[in-house]
């Protein structure tokens, strides 16, 4: 079944509307850390790896003599399996015995690993300690008309890892710490160094470079209570406009006014055009729709579009057939190009 693209227009932020430090900027060192692991899918009905994986039959062989049976890998024949690569993020101060989702990934043949079950796979870091195990249900997606089997071969297990080893960072006994901007601005480190210090009645904060801010927390205050109060401090007149695209759903959620700045993008047979104020040609109505406050004009495969969103692409683009991924891959281009300002996160 093809995916329908959902556009979801919120506010997230206005210019004249207030914006918090912790939207801002984050705390240097905190930081999710990726795990990978390699595992089996199994009850796989006949759609796993065939016999020419013969990574999967000695994976396969390896985890029966965990189990004390023994058996050479060459007599395995079974389809019902898949190898798989697991990914995770381990979010900062996570604690043993969190959940966190991952993401499974077929390595081999198999047509599909949904409605299959991953087997215990051990996560681990770049330091190759173990800091999660995975396991759980491929959970079956929606069919197409007629098909008898999902054909997906990468899948996400929401809260299918528990959480083993905890990554230590003690901010209780700190003195000091820096606070990492999302986007190097000078002016944005110094309004906020400013900010800081004007809360507090005290020097605590300044500006190392236009990215980081050292902050040196009050004595009566613990760096906990600290943090959480400068948090909380509200910015005016700081715009940050997000962009959140999730690949696997297709789904794109866009404040409602991010403007795209001029732009030209051909993608396979079509040319998307984005045009500066009184440039856009005249079309007849046969060719021209308009979306919202943009005027389009639609010819041969041109779209030229004038003062528009990314609300607005999204809805031209669907409004002609576009393919969810092709309508992610435009508005990524467009942020690579820097005609798009928002920040873009990718899920």
């Amino acid at each position: 079944m093809k995916l329908k693209l959902l556009f979801i227009l919120l506010l997230f932020s206005q210019v004249v509307e207030a914006t918090k430090i912790k939207d801002l900027a984050h705390v240097r060192g905190v930081r999710e850390n990726q795990l990978i692991g390699y595992g089996l899918v199994v009850g796989l009905n006949g759609v796993g790896d065939g016999s020419s994986s013969k990574f999967t039959q000695r994976a396969v062989s390896s985890m029966l003599q965990s189990v004390n049976v023994k058996i050479d890998a060459n007599d395995i024949k079974s389809k019902n399996v898949a190898a798989v690569m697991v990914t995770a993020s381990l979010p900062p101060f996570s604690r043993h015995g969190d959940k966190i989702d991952v993401e499974v990934s077929s390595m081999g043949d198999a047509k599909s690993i949904v409605g299959g079950t991953l087997l215990l796979t051990p996560l681990k870091s770049v330091d190759g300690d173990i800091y999660a195990l995975a396991q759980g249900k491929i959970k079956k997606g929606y069919l197409k008309k007629g098909a008898k089997t999902p054909r997906e071969t990468s899948a996400r297990i929401y809260e299918g890892a528990l959480v083993e080893k905890e990554v230590g960072f003690d901010l209780y006994h700190k003195n000091r710490i820096e606070l990492s901007l999302k986007k190097a601005d000078f002016n944005t480190a110094v309004r906020i160094q400013n900010k800081i210090n004007q809360t507090f009645g005290v020097k605590s904060a300044v500006a190392i470079d236009p990215r980081t801010i050292e902050i040196t927390r009050p004595s009566n205050f613990s760096m906990v209570e600290y943090l959480a109060r400068v948090d909380e401090i509200e910015m005016y007149g700081v715009k940050t406009d997000k962009i959140v695209i999730d690949q696997k759903s297709g789904t794109v959620v866009s404040g409602s006014n991010i403007m795209i700045d001029p732009i030209i993008i051909s993608q396979g047979d079509l040319t998307l055009q984005i045009e500066s104020a009184n440039h856009l040609p005249k079309a007849g109505k046969e060719n021209q729709y308009i979306s919202d406050t943009a005027s389009v004009n639609v010819k041969n495969n041109v779209v030229s579009m004038q003062k528009v969103t990314v609300a607005n692409v999204a809805r031209v683009l669907q409004k002609m057939g576009s393919k969810p991924e092709d309508i992610i891959a435009i508005i990524q281009t467009m942020k690579k190009q820097g005609a798009i300002r928002a920040e873009l996160e990718v899920i």
